[in-house]
């Protein structure tokens, strides 16, 4: 497997003077996820816990709705590998009678923040693939419970202590247990990762469960809550107007700008207990 920290060499300027010395960098490498052999998507992703993220990429693409949906997930060799495993292919073999994934103009995979699909068919995608809507959850969570748990993620990030360069995810019960971490260069990866955990764990759908990322709440990361079931998404910088549209319309709860004692709620406040 890589290696998540690389060293490189900078040059340190303060107060007018530049010093050599060798920077803890967070590692950045492709990872082409395969469906039955056939070449899906590729993500740059920082190694590690690549299976979970390919499984929950399917997850909350649609793809998959179980783990009993998938046979086997196995790393393979690159077409230019020369033999050698780069650990950077992975291949999901899917149970028979799961299809297999259409890419094409009507159904997309959302893997940049520019798709070109207009709002209402985006959300209309993401409510016909749904299979874990997290509407009608009944689950409450104290509002004191969620101003603690940024402060909970930034202490579980050990890779992000020693580089600054990593988003993380963290699953909690709406009683404030942490239940999974995941750090990522990109923060649409380390949400993958803690959904894929859950998925191993047989956790989906995530109903009871706050999930807590360490940017800002894109439609993207809101798809993703919806599709695993989650009741209440938290972000500790700003929300997209689509994703705050997605949430009103899939019944999720929508935090914002968690910084502190303070909160914004964008849907489903009544979710929150004061």
């Amino acid at each position: 497997m890589g290696r998540v920290t690389a060293r490189r060499r900078a040059s340190h300027v303060y107060d007018g003077t530049a010093t050599e010395r060798p920077e803890t960098l967070v590692v950045e490498e492709p990872l082409e996820i395969r469906v039955n052999g056939t070449p899906l998507t590729v993500t740059m992703r920082t190694p590690g816990s690549d299976v979970e993220l390919a499984q929950g990429f399917l997850l909350t693409e649609g793809v998959i709705a179980h783990r009993d949906d998938v046979l086997t997930v196995r790393y393979c060799r690159g077409a230019e590998a020369d033999g050698v495993n780069t650990y950077n292919v992975l291949d999901v073999t899917l149970r028979p009678g799961v299809p297999m994934p259409e890419v094409d103009v009507t159904r997309n995979f959302y893997t940049t923040s520019s798709c070109g699909v207009c709002g209402k068919a985006s959300i209309d995608a993401v409510r016909l693939t749904s299979q874990h809507s997290p509407g009608d959850d009944p689950s409450t969570v104290e509002a004191a419970a969620l101003t603690a748990m940024p402060d909970q993620l930034r202490s579980a990030q050990k890779v992000f202590a020693s580089t600054g360069g990593l988003h993380g995810a963290a699953l909690f019960t709406t009683g404030a247990a942490l239940l999974a971490v995941r750090e990522d260069v990109g923060r649409h990866n380390a949400v993958d990762k803690v959904i894929g955990w859950a998925l191993e764990t047989n956790h989906i759908p995530l109903g009871g469960t706050v999930l807590l990322v360490s940017g800002r709440a894109s439609f993207e990361l809101t798809q993703k809550a919806v599709m695993a079931g989650i009741p209440v998404l938290a972000a500790v910088s700003a929300p997209s107007s689509l994703a705050v549209d997605l949430a009103t319309q899939s019944g999720l709860t929508l935090v914002a700008f968690l910084r502190g004692e303070s909160m914004n709620v964008y849907s489903r406040a009544d979710r929150i207990r004061h």
